[in-house]
């Protein structure tokens, strides 16, 4: 540092004919040549750009090309899942009784019916609808043909009381079914026997009764939301996914498998976890130049003016690789990576935050859509937060008044009266250094929030981010033997080369940003 930040006096030059050395020598920091400190720069200003700090410090991944390919998995164990198409109570081979206009069945252990099938998410990588984003997967969309059903399976089907029309919040109980056998030929992405395909056809026998139902279906005629518990796959009533939570109850289960005493092995299926995606370096420079007289100059207060313009010249680079891993967009003819604001509110949870009328109740709502543990986890994710918003946070769990309270004596229940029930869902739990930075921890019902103030979200509507660190990478440009990770050009003009009295450094990073799992990030706006 003090090499490069200080490269006159004795820091330029080493040796002394005055101490009786008998030669002068340039030190390392007066070499033309180029320094690397992508694991320094870091180390400057730390709460002014925190999320730098830390996709740098915990995610940093070298790249050798500068357009790079990574690749996603996503697990299919949670993912054994369908919603009934439409169905029929004879064990047609192609049903056609839609889920949502017949009521009132009544399927007795031993029935055969025959179901069609479709998920909401495409089997090719297992990639998801989310939270808040348009609709990608539903019924008849190519790729959503369940895959895993198998001959011998025990699937649980979800019904509503007679004439509900399969809305969740009145499911009142679930029939099991054993596979007899599954066609995926009649109904997949080739046939031309139904309008509707990419389904898959079972025939299953009955193993547990029920009386004057209606099966729940994702085909529900009730579309509306969260509170109304419609899926919304019908872009004319909500074209937004819903949460998991919300879509739970239509979800057919498979709950094991049955085969009788001395039977031969079942069939297998396999599944496609993996997919891709891509990313872009972008190259930041920033110069520092000033004339060998000024450098020469001692001045009042910082005596070496160059030296106090390296160190914020350093600074001011870091800042805008902050605010270009922020707010970036990815273009490949431009030489532009991809931000986290961009990633996110393109592909991840979407959620709405007004601090004036955003209750604790509809946060830990969204908590839940986020936190899924079917796909993601609170362990690795850090919440950036505008200052206003990190007030708003500590405002909300940092105040035991807010949040317990007991109920009066003798009293049973709460009322308008002032008996109420305490509540402890959120709370300040304490600080910590993370990387140096100071960190929040909040707990909730699920799980501790890390929560660090950003200061470049000032000002934006992004009020903010939750980043699974798990689910980005760093990516700087390293291969045949160059890194290009930040590094520090010393004396690319000279006296010598260009005949200009003056001396020009430059700082120079070329690194992008990969995103992967939008389903594990959120951005509150």
């Amino acid at each position: 540092m003090s090499d490069i930040n200080s490269v006159t006096g004795s820091n330029y030059t080493s040796g002394s004919i005055e101490r009786g050395e008998s030669s002068v020598t340039l030190n390392t920091g007066a070499l033309r040549r180029k320094y690397n400190f992508g694991d320094m720069v870091s180390e400057l200003a730390l709460a002014q750009d925190p999320f730098f700090r830390f996709v740098s410090m915990v995610a940093k991944k070298p790249t050798d090309d500068p357009s790079f390919k990574f690749t996603e998995k996503r697990s299919s164990y949670t993912k054994r899942y369908a919603y009934i198409a439409d169905y029929s109570t004879s064990g047609a081979a192609v049903p056609a009784t839609a889920v949502e206009t017949d009521a009132g069945l009544s399927p007795a252990v031993g029935d055969v019916y025959s179901f069609g099938m479709f998920t909401d998410y495409n089997n090719n990588g297992n990639n998801q609808n989310i939270y808040g984003q348009v609709i990608s997967y539903g019924e008849g969309v190519e790729g959503t043909q369940p895959l895993f059903f198998i001959p011998g399976q025990i699937i649980k089907v979800p019904h509503a009381s007679n004439n509900a029309n399969g809305v969740a919040g009145t499911v009142s109980g679930h029939t099991l079914w054993k596979i007899n056998s599954v066609d995926l030929s009649s109904q997949g992405p080739n046939s031309t026997a139904s309008a509707t395909v990419n389904k898959a056809i079972i025939n299953a026998t009955c193993l547990k009764a029920a009386s004057s139902v209606q099966f729940c279906s994702a085909t529900s005629v009730d579309k509306t939301d969260d509170s109304g518990a419609g899926l919304g796959y019908d872009a004319t009533v909500s074209s937004t996914a819903k949460s998991q939570e919300v879509l739970e109850p239509y979800k057919c289960y498979v709950v094991g498998t049955a085969f009788a005493a001395g039977s031969g092995y079942p069939e297998t299926w396999q599944d496609q976890p993996y997919s891709t995606g891509h990313g872009q370096t972008q190259i930041f420079k920033t110069s520092c130049v000033m004339n060998n007289t000024d450098r020469a100059t001692v001045l009042k207060y910082e005596g070496n003016e160059w030296a106090r313009i390296w160190k914020d010249k350093l600074i001011e680079h870091k800042f805008d690789i902050e605010n270009a891993l922020l707010f970036g967009h990815q273009n490949s003819a431009h030489n532009t990576t991809q931000g986290a604001v961009d990633f996110i509110s393109t592909y991840g949870n979407t959620f709405s935050l007004s601090l004036a009328s955003k209750s604790q109740d509809a946060f830990l709502d969204d908590m839940s859509a986020l936190l899924d543990p079917r796909y993601n986890n609170a362990g690795s994710t850090v919440f950036f937060c505008s200052t206003a918003v990190y007030n708003w946070l500590h405002k909300l769990s940092g105040y035991f008044a807010n949040n317990v309270g007991m109920i009066k004596p003798g009293a049973t229940s709460p009322d308008s009266s002032g008996n109420s029930y305490g509540r402890a869902d959120m709370s300040m739990v304490g600080k910590k250094k993370v990387l140096g930075l100071d960190v929040t921890t909040i707990s909730t019902i699920y799980g501790d929030m890390n929560v660090v103030r950003n200061i470049h979200l000032d000002g934006t509507n992004v009020k903010m981010l939750a980043i699974n660190m798990k689910y980005c990478a760093y990516r700087p440009l390293v291969g045949n033997g160059i890194n290009r990770d930040t590094g520090i050009y010393v004396g690319v003009q000279t006296l010598e080369n260009s005949g200009v009295d003056r001396r020009v450094d430059q700082i120079l990073t070329e690194a992008g940003m990969e995103w992967c799992c939008p389903e594990t990030h959120a951005i509150w706006s």
